[in-house]
């Protein structure tokens, strides 16, 4: 399926979301990186809100590791203008070659008014932030600009990913809108699909770890209006949201579960599952669940 557009980068069909590894000491960072690349995952996914500056993170990763594909999740287009983002991608592909992935995104409206900005009119933001930093000057190496991919929830922005890059990255959704956006793509872009995982026993242990990822979520603007565009309904909503809808959003159970919900996505058009790990103690890294889990890396070979 979609894996024309990224060139010669490899990026597996799992991938792995930095989420509390994001907040770890660098040298932290780098040993779960290792570790990431040793047991088999292709991508390390990672995001730009109030943490470490994108480029920045990359470099981290990156430098720790020999194969592993690293991919921003997103890089805020307010964090920067369209050339020094250019730049920053340009120096990273050079740097190591075919394993960068640039994920783009227009952030949210709170976090775009702290930085000074105005997120209206989101898509066409977007638009105008691709044509310039398709003219931005650039004097180093020559370096192409990685793939980019949007992080895309509405039909417009999915529309601009597919007309316009590598393709899409939707975040906190559900396996009939990954069906949905690959039906709209076609079956060239790149579609990668974000997983929450919590592993656990029951579904009370299983909601005790996982609902305060689901709360953080359902009290973002953006990811409310898109499960309310799919047919959910507003009650369902309500953080932490209803049983249902953690149902069709987390992954949780043993391994055989998540590999049930990991197939589920690829049926539904995902060339990449990035799993999310969610877990109890956000201070420890999440090498137990990563090892755990290392067994479907081999069982989702494509």
């Amino acid at each position: 399926m979609g894996l024309t557009r990224l060139g010669n980068i490899k990026p597996r069909r799992l991938g792995i979301f930095s989420g509390s590894l994001s907040a770890q000491h660098a040298t932290v960072q780098r040993d779960v990186a290792v570790e990431i690349e040793k047991l088999g995952y292709g991508t390390l996914w990672y995001g730009e809100a109030v943490g470490r500056e994108a480029f920045v993170q990359a470099s981290i990763f990156l430098g720790a590791t020999s194969s592993l594909v690293v991919a921003s999740g997103i890089a805020n287009i307010w964090a920067r203008d369209p050339m020094a983002m250019a730049a920053g991608g340009r120096a990273l592909a050079e740097a190591w070659p075919d394993r960068f992935i640039l994920g783009l995104g227009v952030s949210h409206a709170p976090m775009v008014a702290a930085r000074g900005h105005d997120y209206a009119r989101p898509v066409s933001a977007m638009r105008d932030y691709l044509d310039r930093m398709g003219q931005a000057l650039w004097r180093g190496p020559e370096a192409p600009l990685p793939p980019i991919v949007l992080a895309a929830l509405g039909p417009r922005m999915v529309g601009l990913a597919g007309e316009r890059t590598a393709g899409a990255y939707p975040y906190f959704t559900t396996a009939e809108h990954i069906r949905l956006v690959r039906e709209q793509l076609g079956p060239e872009p790149f579609l990668a699909a974000d997983l929450p995982v919590v592993l656990a026993a029951d579904r009370a242990t299983a909601r005790t770890i996982g609902d305060l990822h689901t709360t953080l979520y359902l009290r973002t603007e953006n990811y409310r209006n898109n499960l309310l565009r799919l047919g959910w309904r507003p009650e369902a909503l309500e953080p932490p949201g209803s049983d249902e809808l953690f149902d069709a959003i987390v992954a949780w159970g043993d391994v055989a579960t998540v590999q049930e919900r990991v197939s589920g996505l690829f049926s539904a058009g995902a060339d990449q599952v990035v799993l999310n790990l969610v877990t109890r103690d956000r201070s420890v890294p999440y090498l137990p669940e990563l090892r755990t889990l290392a067994s479907l890396t081999s069982a989702t070979t494509r």
